[in-house]
């Protein structure tokens, strides 16, 4: 170094690979040092990889002549803020993951790999022509009509991808309506959605009362657990409270569970406020996606309304966040980076100290928890806002009784007596395919996966084999492989059998089945709602895509097929996913001028967990459930984190589990369980085994994971298995 010179800046850097800790480089230039928050393009081993700075070092444990300079600064500004980057740092630490995968996870994909681009991506969007002819569509086409009115019904121009979410397939209809020169492309600068100011709905009693008390507690950190039964109106009271963070010029973050629920939420919001809307999910693109987050950042979002990883969006004028379906799995996310989504935002919220409200008509157990320590306030909507009735919950008792594709006689007559009165019916199974499993007859060969210890699904009307585990694919076998029997049969039902069965049955009905293979094409799924709420699709045959947030007036009956699964699972959590599974698929029926009915398949009817559901509803079944829950130490009266190790052999992760266990003092408030193999000891050709760290406070659990962050990777086994730590894991499996 000449002398006199400074030595350059040491940049700590966070580098998305599975290491604990930042990494130390010199900085370039002779600016000031590099911002923290900002990409920077580091060279890391043989790979050149986008690292985000997450301090300025004023001395490093690594000599300064080998330290290696960063090769070029990516962004103008910091892509992440101040308030973001603690907030993903802090959540890096809760959940004990590598600090730069979970930075990394905040970021759109594009912004993970290139040079952020200044310049928006041009959307595709239409307004209505400036000088219309008289040449209106013919009177059947109707979905051209649909289209127009959509389009003529706001001052702006509305992007394709919002027709496309809404409507569907859109291309033909459009183009014909652009020959007929009624509407005009235009080029969008990006990918906003842009609303009209709408009339809010005069409210009942019980959502006066709740908007009342959302708006007396002001605009600081107040968490807010709204319980509402399905149809009670949760969605306008959090418009409601919404308008007046919009009023004041602030930002608001909306999170929903799942994408199947967001078009809907989006016309909504579009139709009722004057703002500027972004969409972010996993089915939008990449440039998109970018384009949302970088007006999000810009603050030119009013409204973000998106999924799980969401949560992370930059927004300089945050005032609310609300998180719809609370409850739901989904916010967890399962690999990687396992973060719960509700209880970041819960953090986010307290750290910008804005409200934060979190709605379900089937809360989680910790929520009803916090409730009742008063850590959350508690808003209950006990009534559906258009004054129906709670549809009656009844059992149907298939013990002997024969199964046509999954239906029983009795469930068939009651879907048959509905749809003669011109109303819809939903049946509802949580398993797609087929059936579960293809056995011999002679035999009892059942078709296996060669990975995984799990039975191959049947799909495509019985033609071919799938693993929902590892992907495997193949024909199904024109006779048993064991004994060269060609007696096969399909044992239980998926959604395919059941839909099958019931076209055999309704051959004039118009039937759609919603689950994630018949939903795979996008739009398929914005299509197929659209036509059950114009009511041209009578029979509704899905999976939990269907359990909640739909809204249709003719539905009358919901029918479902299977509960047991939930009755007798080893996991915990089983019976409480059960009950909200079955409270919201119930709530789908009768929520229009028509009274709704609901029906239950069981082999097990007197099961006290499916009574106490019946009988009390849903809090009484909580009520119960966290008893049950406080006398055996469970969450949210115990504290649980998940040390998870696989290898392609069986021996290692049972060996590395052991070693890690032994580095644990065990007391009174601290216990290991295991290791013992996991429900699926053998998934994708790996070998897995459990090892559950369970503390009666969490100021004991982390300390201990803290430990293990520092020695796992250095005990003797660590180099033979891929481990991972799941804090607060959702399942067990």
């Amino acid at each position: 170094m000449i002398e006199g010179r400074e030595s350059p800046p040491i940049l700590r850097v966070a580098v998305p690979v599975p290491l604990y800790g930042g990494f130390d480089y010199l900085d370039i230039g002779d600016a000031a040092p590099t911002p923290v928050g900002s990409r920077v393009l580091v060279r890391f081993g043989r790979r050149r990889l986008v690292a985000i700075v997450i301090e300025h070092a004023h001395e490093s444990d690594v000599a300064a002549a080998r330290l290696r300079a960063i090769e070029a600064v990516l962004d103008d500004a910091p892509v992440l803020d101040e308030e973001l980057l603690g907030l993903l740092r802090w959540a890096a630490r809760y959940y004990h993951h590598p600090v730069g995968e979970a930075l990394a996870t905040a970021l759109p994909v594009a912004l993970r790999r290139t040079r952020m681009d200044q310049t928006p991506n041009r959307h595709r969007g239409w307004q209505a022509a400036a000088n219309e002819s008289a040449n209106e569509p013919a009177a059947n086409a109707t979905r051209q009509h649909e289209l127009l009115a959509a389009i003529r019904a706001t001052p702006h121009p509305t992007a394709h991808s919002h027709l496309l979410a809404r409507f569907g397939s859109v291309q033909a209809p459009l183009k014909a309506l652009e020959r007929r020169g009624l509407i005009e492309p235009v080029d969008l600068p990006g990918a906003l959605e842009h609303g009209v100011a709408g009339t809010a709905p005069a409210l009942g009693d019980d959502q006066q009362v709740a908007v009342d008390h959302l708006c007396a507690l002001g605009d600081a950190f107040h968490p807010v657990l709204l319980e509402g039964v399905t149809g009670s109106g949760k969605t306008e009271v959090y418009f409601q409270r919404m308008a007046r963070t919009l009023a004041a010029g602030r930002q608001v973050l909306f999170l929903a569970p799942e994408i199947g629920l967001t078009p809907q939420l989006i016309e909504r919001l579009r139709t009722r406020f004057d703002a500027a809307i972004g969409v972010l999910h996993s089915q939008r693109s990449e440039g998109e996606r970018a384009d949302v987050w970088r007006a999000a950042r810009a603050g030119d979002a009013d409204i973000v309304i998106g999924t799980r990883s969401a949560v992370f969006t930059p927004l300089p004028r945050l005032g609310l966040i609300v998180v719809d379906e609370e409850h739901d799995g989904s916010y967890k996310q399962q690999d990687g980076f396992r973060y719960h989504a509700r209880d970041v935002a819960m953090r986010r919220a307290q750290q910008r100290g804005v409200p934060i409200v979190l709605g379900s008509a089937t809360p989680a157990l910790e929520s009803l928890h916090n409730a009742e320590q008063k850590r959350f306030a508690h808003l209950q909507l006990p009534r559906r806002a258009t004054g129906a009735a709670m549809p009656p919950i009844r059992v149907i008792d298939i013990r002997s009784r024969p199964l046509l594709g999954g239906l029983s006689d009795p469930m068939l007559a009651h879907v048959e007596r509905h749809l003669a009165a011109g109303n819809q019916v939903m049946i509802f199974i949580n398993r797609r395919g087929y059936a579960p499993a293809l056995s011999c007859h002679d035999c009892g060969w059942i078709a296996p996966c060669a990975r995984c210890d799990a039975p191959l699904t049947l799909h495509s009307g019985g033609a071919r084999l799938q693993c929902h585990h590892c992907g495997a694919n193949e024909p199904a076998p024109p006779a048993c492989p064991s004994c060269g029997s060609k007696q096969l049969v399909a044992l239980g039902a998926g959604t395919e059998r059941v839909a099958g069965a019931l076209r055999s049955r309704f051959p004039d009905v118009r039937i759609a089945r919603f689950d994630r293979d018949s939903m795979a094409r996008k739009g398929r799924l914005e299509s197929q709602l659209a036509d059950v709420a114009s009511g041209a699709t009578q029979l509704l045959v899905g999976t939990q895509m269907l359990a909640k947030g739909h809204d249709f007036a003719r539905l009358t009956c919901v029918g479902v097929l299977d509960v047991d699964g939930g009755l007798f699972s080893a996991d915990f959590r089983a019976a409480e996913h059960m009950a909200q599974l079955v409270t919201q698929v119930a709530g789908r029926a009768g929520r229009g001028d028509l009274a709704g009915e609901v029906w239950l398949q069981t082999r097990n009817p007197e099961h006290p967990l499916l009574h106490r559901l019946l009988s009390d509803g849903y809090d009484g079944f909580a009520r119960a459930a966290l008893t049950e829950r406080r006398e055996a130490g469970l969450p949210p009266y115990g504290h649980l984190a998940l040390l998870r190790a696989e290898a392609h052999d069986m021996q290692p992760p049972q060996a590395f589990l052991e070693q890690a266990a032994a580095t644990i003092n065990v007391d009174e408030h601290i216990a290991c369980w295991g290791p013992v193999p996991a429900p699926m000891p053998r998934r994708a050709g790996r070998y897995r085994a459990h090892l559950l760290l369970h503390a009666t406070r969490r100021a004991r659990l982390h300390p201990a994971l803290d430990h293990w962050q520092r020695v796992l990777a250095d005990l003797p086994g660590a180099r033979r298995v891929r481990w991972s730590i799941d804090v607060d894991p959702q399942d067990l499996l």
